[in-house]
């Protein structure tokens, strides 16, 4: 059964930046695009960032220019790099992973906390 563990999360002041890893483990499978989503309270859950095996990335407009997603594919781990980071962007974070049949393999969630 595959796992994935997310570390990262955490307070922190406007302005500020996190780092947040996803790293999956469990049964052999290949990993065909992998992303991050995030929701808050009263708000439907947001695809935040993607990237694709490739190495292709898309961003929600709300986060292009501040949050940089990067993959280690080869140790099944993946990543979001959050700069200048605003009250707005506070929510539980999500990554995922889909296999090659496209099953889609959740975190368990982190949550981020933007404020003074």
């Amino acid at each position: 059964q595959v796992q994935l563990v997310e570390s990262g999360g955490g307070l922190v002041q406007p302005g500020g930046s996190l780092r947040l890893s996803c790293a999956a483990s469990g049964s052999i499978f290949s990993i065909n695009a992998m992303g991050w989503y995030r929701q808050a309270p009263g708000k439907q859950r947001e695809l935040v960032a993607g990237i694709t095996s490739r190495g292709d990335t898309t961003y929600v407009d709300s986060v292009k220019g501040r949050f940089t997603i990067s993959s280690d594919t080869a140790n099944n781990t993946w990543y979001l790099q959050m700069n200048r980071l605003k009250p707005e962007d506070t929510a539980v974070y999500y990554c995922i992973g889909y296999n090659d049949h496209g099953y889609g393999y959740w975190g368990q969630g982190t949550q981020v906390t933007v404020s003074s």
